[in-house]
This record gives C-alpha cells, structure tokens and sequence, in this order.
C-alpha cells in the first residue's frame, strides 16, 4: 500500500512539472510571435504554478513575463512597471543561485527600457506634456534608482503640471534619501562644431581631448546642491494645498537645514499672513531685511507681501529700496505708483458720498484735488523710472501712465502714451 502511495505521488508531481513547462513553452512561442496579448495570457497561467517550480525555471519564467509585460515597448506603464519589478526579481534569485543564465539579458532589457523612456522623456518634455514627461523619469528611475536626478526631474514636472499629490511623494522621497544632485560635469569644445558638449566621465572628455583630438578647451563645472529646493518645494507644495501647519513644519525643517536662504524666511512669512497672523509675519520681514537689506527682489518680495495686506507704509519703503538698489526694476517702480493711485480711488466712496451744497461742493473739490495730487505723484514714479531707463520698452509702465493721464483729462501726455504703446508693439521701441 505504501508503494502505490508514493507511486501516486510521483506520478502528481510529474504532472505538475509537465504543466508547468508546458505554460513556459506556451510563453515562448508567443513571443517568439510577437503575440503579446496570448503572452500575456500564458504567463498568467504560469503564475499559478509557480510556487511549484524549481529555481531554474522561475528564472526563465522571470524573464519571459518581464518581456510579455514590456510588450516590445509597447505595454502600458503599468505593465512595464511590473516588467521592471520581475526584472529585478530576477536578478536577484539568480545571483542567490549563483548562476547568472538570465542576468545579463535582464540587463540588456533594462538598458532598452531606460533608452526608450529617456527618448519618451524628452520628446514629451520638448512637447510641453509634462503629465508623460514626469511619469518617463519616473520610471527612469525605477529602472535605474541611483540615478536620483530623474525622479528630480519627475517632482518637478509634476509641480509644474500642478499634480501636487505626485511632485509632494517624489520630493519628500529625494528628502528621505538625503538627494543633492551635487556632481561634476566634464566639459569641452567641439572643434568641428564649436560648441560645448558634456561627457558622461573625465576619462571620456580626456580621450576625445588628448587622443582623439576632436575637442579642445576642457573644463569641469559643479553642479550646485539641489537639496535647499526639495526642501522648499515640500513647503510650497503644503502651502498650495492650504496645509498650513505641514507647510510651518516643513520650512522650519527647511531653516534649520538651510538657515542662510532668506526666501524661506519670506515662505515662512506669506503662511502666517495666510493665517491671518500679520505680527508674525513682519517680525519674518525684519529679520530678512536685517540679513540682507541691499537685496533688490527680497525688498521687492516684502514690500508686494506688504502692499497685499495693505500696509502700504512698509511696503513703499520695500519698494523704494529695490529701486535705488537696482534702478531698472520696473515692477517696484510699478508697485510705487499703484500705492499713490489706489489712495487716490480710496477717495472716491467719499467723494460720491457727497451731495450738493455749498459746504458739499467745497468738500468735493478738496478732495479732487488730493486724489489728483495722489495721481500726479504715481504718475511722477513712472516718468522718473522712464527718464532713468529710456531704453525700456516696459508696457505696463506706458500702460499705466495712459491710464493716470486719462484720469488726470491730460490729452496730450495720454496721446503721447498712446503712441508710444503702439511703437513698441510694432517692434519700433528701442
């Protein structure tokens, strides 16, 4: 009896190998076929039996499904995200077998996808697709994850594409990895073409410089650390999402990293003026101010934090210093004139409010008068920048001075304005 038990049981597990390599072989000939869908279908046969298999053929079993999912480049990203997983599965059984059959095939494979996502990566990026941009070097990534810079590329897409839940998992995973991007890119000219081109390696710019010959004048260039903008990007994406505690925890984690960067003391303050918390807030301003206050864009950034509020005083110093530091910056000069105009139209609730008596009309007058006076002084700011930058074809500028002077009744001064906008949007400006 217990002969025929074990016969039986011989008898099972032949059948059970048999099955087993009949689903592989079924594998094989579709894709020897090309016929990815019946692949596809096989391996799925496969799958269950694989508990059954014996380290050699779940290793060809590995690396048929994972050219099944890849479908030739053809397979859904879904599915190349699994081919990939099975790729790495597979490399790693076989190097705990210590007989690499598939290894380098699965390697080979690896470099295919990674070439033909790169291809996709950029294309889609040269064609303003970001949502496919961003998905390619993720998956770039996935293939090749020391090549940390491409899941970078993939957070920042996403920002762009204003996929905030994607861009906010990718830079707090290049956070947790400690990613800077810090390298050095090897350099030199092309002497045909007399370009810069960057090589991959200091040994691959050497051969081309000193072997070679075909290039000439190499440099190395370091590529500043990028940590200080995953950091930022966290905060802003919180704030973006109106999550304004993670947003203060993320910039305090932020600051302590990076306690020179003063934009993210001016992060810090925009949340608390989002929280309705506007002491806080300037005591963020001062402190900016105080470590840098030749700064024209931190004067700027104050002084616009502080006009959006409405504390106009704070704000016309901000902007006055960004202009007496950098004498071209027509948005603070801009800024500077719309203080002095919107004082100006403050006036009109009064002025309406009036009726018409003596006493009334009087009242009127005085504050037309002021409101003019308001104006003239937006519209000096203007002309003054104009004087100082008679090459500038600001349209906003020349824009709001039409504006003023239409305000103002001043019909020459506005036809001026008038003509000169059209000079510049013909190309005729300077």
């Amino acid at each position: 009896m217990k002969k025929l038990i074990a016969l039986v049981l011989t008898l099972t597990v032949a059948t059970i190998s048999f099955a087993q390599k009949n689903e592989i072989k079924a594998i094989d000939k579709a894709l020897k076929n090309s016929n990815f869908a019946d692949a596809k279908s096989a391996v799925a046969a496969a799958e269950a039996l694989i508990g059954n298999m014996d380290d050699k053929m779940k290793a060809k079993f590995y690396f048929l499904k994972a050219r099944s999912l890849y479908a030739g480049g053809a397979g859904s990203d879904a599915d190349v995200d699994k081919a990939i997983a099975t790729l790495d599965e597979l490399k790693t059984l076989e190097s705990s077998m210590g007989k690499l059959r598939y290894t380098e095939q699965a390697n080979e494979m690896k470099t295919e996808i990674f070439n033909s996502f790169l291809k996709k990566a950029n294309e889609a990026f040269n064609n303003k697709n970001l949502d496919v941009a961003s998905k390619a070097y993720e998956n770039i990534y996935k293939i090749s994850p020391k090549d940390t810079v491409y899941l970078f590329n993939a957070a920042l897409l996403a920002a762009q594409n204003n996929d905030y839940e994607t861009s906010l998992k990718h830079f707090i995973k290049l956070k947790d990895l400690g990613f800077t991007g810090i390298k050095t890119n090897y350099i030199a000219t092309n002497k045909e073409t007399g370009g810069e081109e960057t090589f991959p390696e200091k040994t691959n710019r050497d051969f081309a410089v000193k072997t070679i010959k075909t290039h000439i004048n190499p440099r190395d260039e370091q590529v500043k650390s990028k940590r200080a903008d995953i950091v930022k990007n966290i905060a802003f994406i919180y704030v973006a999402n109106g999550e304004n505690e993670k947003a203060l925890g993320a910039i305090k984690d932020a600051r302590d990293e990076f306690p020179d960067d003063d934009n993210l003391i001016l992060t810090e303050a925009s949340v608390y003026i989002k929280m309705g918390n506007n002491d806080k807030s300037f005591e963020l301003f001062k402190e900016a101010l105080l470590r840098d206050p030749e700064n024209p864009d931190l004067n700027f950034n104050v002084g616009a934090i502080a006009m959006e509020i409405e504390q106009y005083d704070v704000a016309k110093t901000a902007f006055e210093k960004a202009l007496q530091v950098k004498p071209d910056y027509a948005n603070a000069a801009l800024n500077l004139s719309f203080i002095e105009v919107n004082k100006g139209n403050a006036m009109n609730d009064e002025m309406n409010s009036l009726g018409n008596s003596a006493a009334d009309n009087k009242k009127y007058e005085e504050l037309r008068t002021q409101k003019n006076d308001l104006f003239r002084t937006g519209a000096a700011i203007l002309e003054k920048f104009v004087e100082n930058n008679p090459s500038s074809d600001n349209l906003d500028i020349y824009n709001q001075l039409a504006n003023i002077y239409s305000a103002l009744d001043e019909g020459d001064k506005f036809n001026a304005m008038r003509a000169k906008i059209k000079e510049i949007k013909s190309g005729g400006g300077n």
